[in-house]
């Protein structure tokens, strides 16, 4: 059981998955970042016997892990058959909220642009270390809080100036600092949290409301206003975009946010910080300078 308010209706998130794959999936975004991904995975100087990709809605993860011949056994878990494909893989439909892996079965853990659509994040990072090996890793790309801040106030403002209130039109993202401080509370060891922002342009806001229903990622919050969006208040949210996050060629500007996220359960061999005071050499000496007080 968990306490975390329940944030996004999950099923109305497959339906607009659904349909996205219906009209023709756009993976531009996933794509980005799953090349980024390969970076990080060339950086790693060991091996992994099992990992499990949670989440990711296309095969870009797995792919890349498998290209790597780093990752012997790869599992695929996603919330919708149609987003898992065939390859060389084994497939599990399951919410990304819940990590179905015995404790200390996994080597590692993966995930491209899906944990922004959890409710409890604090909890479904508990189960990934859960299930992690000692010294199994764990790394993460999930949208950040500066995506689609545009988008966010251009309606926040249209609905202030037309509606006399607001109501939300874009999900809440996490931002730099909140990770770094779940990844520490979950029992990560030698947590890393960076942050990547991609911008994207269009010709008109509209190309932009035509993408994010191709990604599946229009609004799903509960909390959203159920009635239809007004016209005006529609013209007005594009009227303010257009005139605030635009180039000098009228096009505008689409943020998104990319935050990475990689940490290892902890083992014995892994390196560890000094006690505060143990320290062998003075400051002042490594800097060639004198030991002073500021006033």
């Amino acid at each position: 059981m968990t306490d975390a308010p329940c944030l996004f209706d999950q099923l109305l998130l497959h339906t607009r998955l659904k349909r996205a794959l219906k009209i023709g999936a756009t993976y531009f975004l996933l794509e980005r970042v799953a090349d980024d991904f390969e970076l990080r995975l060339e950086a790693l100087a060991r091996s992994f016997e099992t990992v499990a990709d949670i989440g990711t809605l296309g095969p870009h993860a797995a792919l890349k892990l498998f290209a790597s011949q780093r990752f012997k056994n790869i599992i695929r878990q996603a919330p919708l058959a149609e987003v898992l494909g065939t390859g060389a893989w084994q497939n599990i439909i399951g919410e990304t909220s819940l990590v179905p892996f015995a404790p200390q079965s996994l080597d590692a853990v993966v995930s491209l642009l899906a944990f922004q659509w959890v409710d409890d994040l604090p909890g479904l990072l508990i189960q990934i270390k859960r299930a992690l090996k000692a010294d199994g890793l764990f790394i993460a790309c999930l949208l950040g809080g500066q995506t689609l801040h545009e988008l966010r106030d251009s309606f926040a403002r249209a609905e202030i100036e037309c509606e006399g209130g607001l109501s939300p039109r874009v999900s809440p993202f996490a931002d730099l600092r909140d990770i770094g401080a779940l990844m520490q509370r979950a029992g990560f060891a030698l947590p890393v949290v960076d942050t990547e922002t991609i911008t994207v342009r269009y010709q008109t806001p509209l190309a932009l409301f035509s993408d994010l229903r191709a990604m599946g990622g229009t609004n799903v919050l509960i909390e959203r206003r159920k009635t239809p969006l007004r016209r005006k208040t529609l013209l007005r949210a594009l009227g303010i975009y257009a005139e605030n996050y635009s180039d000098a060629d009228g096009r505008i500007r689409a943020t998104f946010e990319c935050l990475w996220v990689s940490g290892w359960r902890p083992h014995e061999s892994q390196q560890k910080p000094l006690q505060p005071g143990s320290a062998k050499t003075r400051l002042a000496d490594a800097l060639n300078t004198k030991e002073g007080i500021l006033d």
